[in-house]
């Protein structure tokens, strides 16, 4: 299974859309937001590419209600997991957050496979070595809003570890 991973798109749903459609171009059958939407209007042309979307709110919430309204209004397509997001996603531990300190933190438990993150709007993979003798991938897909560095997303296959920072046009 391939995924989206995106994160600090901050209010600019063009780029936002362009990435995911990108993504589901390339196979992704889901979104990672990791924080820093700010506006729930931002998500609305995601609901017709059609991927599930999962986002947390980054330290930039924006309005708390227009969210989840638009995740009622999308039937499931999209769901707000709130500070941090803890699911499984083809037999894979995803864990979640906006902040890089906060993910290092939980990808050093050994808990989760990948340890997702933003907030630094730079783009980053690394095998982090955890507490138990293995490692996590902790990822960082950058801004894929552009801000201060050039538009990035992550593409990432749950099977193979693979991850690629891709650049937005």
């Amino acid at each position: 299974m391939k995924i989206c991973i995106v994160s600090d798109s901050h209010d600019r749903a063009p780029m936002l859309a362009a990435a995911v459609a990108a993504a589901k171009d390339a196979g992704a059958e889901a979104v990672v937001h990791c924080g820093d939407l700010i506006g729930a209007m931002t998500l609305r042309p995601l609901i017709q590419i059609g991927l599930p979307v999962h986002v947390v709110h980054g330290n930039n919430l924006g309005d708390p209600v227009a969210l989840w309204n638009l995740c009622g209004a999308s039937n499931g397509l999209i769901r707000y997991h709130g500070a941090d997001i803890d699911l499984t996603l083809d037999g894979r531990r995803l864990f979640a957050t906006h902040y890089p300190h906060y993910g290092r933190g939980l990808a050093c438990t050994g808990d989760y496979d990948i340890v997702c993150c933003g907030h630094s709007h730079s783009a980053s993979v690394v095998e982090q070595p955890t507490i138990t003798g293995g490692m996590t991938w902790l990822v960082n897909p950058g801004s894929v809003g552009g801000l201060g560095a050039p538009a990035t997303w992550l593409l990432a296959d749950l099977i193979s570890f693979g991850f690629e920072i891709r650049r937005l046009d």
